[in-house]
């Protein structure tokens, strides 16, 4: 027989999380996933689902009814983007610019569709006209695929501009808003975005593991006239919206991880309370201080200011300096954790967040402390 292990309660540090997520959480997001647990069909329960739908397409700005959270991390929500809406055959227009277009072509491959990739170097945002020049090549393609904010470099796109072109060549567009929503502007009723996902942990200041996404009637007319079943039958949102929607009665799909939304429902409700608009102010003011202080530090950033994410700062690592030991020193004299770089930047940058709850001045001065004291 084995032995029952013998463990004390883990008891985790207070971090300060600058890094590129998951980033500091609500103190009022940690309290609201404490409240008591009801059943996942429970008529109060349901009624708060209601809620949090609206808050969603808050955030997103749209009215889509196909707008829920998926009981998984934002990984989930791009792939349910993918397996509902493309097909064996079908032939996408995929951005890549930093790991997570990769990750959006490697989707596409194992779909069994065919990726058109339009690259841009490490640090650049999407090159518009490159995608024009894409879809005039292969004029068959049905969808563009791009990341809003492309969280491995910190470069933001022109989400806009992007859908602008794919329409006019009569493709759908899906869109990675995982570091953006709730840190820059987006506006997808307006910009035409098509299908779009986020995660709960970045600039939503939420606990990690759910993915907010939604999918425009033209999506979902696409979804409805599939050939094939969608791949993923956990993912297939033809199923999941008979829980999420409907008068009265829903139907069971899955059990929701009830708690973790009770906590989006909270960070979410915060969001609406500040404001999307003066959210995004706070994270390009809180992005104007901390760049003056890096650059006092004398840092350099990856990417363009024109370009560049305020939520997320890359800045490359100076000549002579160990990463890792930094980053260590960091955590044990500051409880301040910082991003690596991630792929082509691995080892050369530090990725530096100011998301949600964690854009406020208190971690800017800190972490501009920090880092003088331990590159001294």
């Amino acid at each position: 027989m084995i032995v029952a292990p013998q463990f004390k309660a883990f008891n985790p540090p207070r971090r300060i999380l600058m890094g590129p997520g998951p980033s500091d959480i609500y103190p009022q997001v940690l309290a609201a996933q404490s409240k008591p647990t009801v059943g996942h069909l429970d008529p109060l329960f349901v009624g708060m689902m209601d809620e949090l739908k609206t808050l969603i397409q808050y955030a997103f700005q749209t009215t889509n009814e196909m707008t829920v959270a998926i009981s998984a991390p934002g990984s989930a929500g791009m792939e349910a983007c993918f397996v509902n809406l493309v097909e064996p055959g079908d032939k996408v227009i995929v951005c890549r610019n930093g790991v997570f277009g990769e990750r959006m072509r490697q989707n596409v491959v194992r779909i069994g569709a065919t990726a058109v990739v339009v690259d841009n170097a490490w640090g650049e945002p999407v090159n518009v006209a490159d995608v024009e020049a894409a879809l005039v090549a292969h004029p068959e393609a049905k969808f563009v695929a791009f990341v809003h904010a492309e969280t491995s470099t910190g470069a933001l796109s022109d989400a806009k501009a992007i859908c602008e072109v794919a329409k006019s060549h009569d493709c759908l567009t899906i869109v990675d808003a995982v570091t953006s929503l709730g840190g820059s502007e987006l506006r997808v009723d307006e910009w035409g975005i098509d299908a779009i996902y986020s995660g709960s942990q970045k600039c939503l200041s939420c606990v990690p593991g759910l993915s907010p996404v939604s999918f425009s009637p033209a999506a979902v007319a696409k979804l409805q006239a599939r050939q094939t079943p969608v791949q993923s039958w956990f993912l297939d949102q033809s199923l999941v919206m008979g829980y999420w929607s409907g008068d009265g009665k829903r139907s069971y799909h899955h059990t929701a991880p009830v708690n973790a939304l009770y906590a989006l429902h909270e960070s979410l409700r915060l969001l609406a309370q500040e404001g999307l608009e003066q959210t995004w102010k706070r994270h390009q003011a809180m992005h104007q201080e901390l760049k003056v202080g890096l650059q006092q530090l004398g840092l350099t950033f990856v990417v363009d200011e024109a370009s560049r994410l305020p939520q997320l700062n890359t800045v490359y690592i100076p000549s002579g300096v160990n990463d890792a030991q930094v980053r260590q020193q960091l955590l044990e004299r500051y409880n301040l954790e910082i991003g690596a770089g991630l792929g082509d930047l691995a080892g050369k940058a530090w990725r530096i967040g100011l998301m949600g709850y964690g854009a406020r001045r208190e971690n800017i001065a800190l972490c501009l402390k920090a880092l003088a004291d331990v590159l001294q």
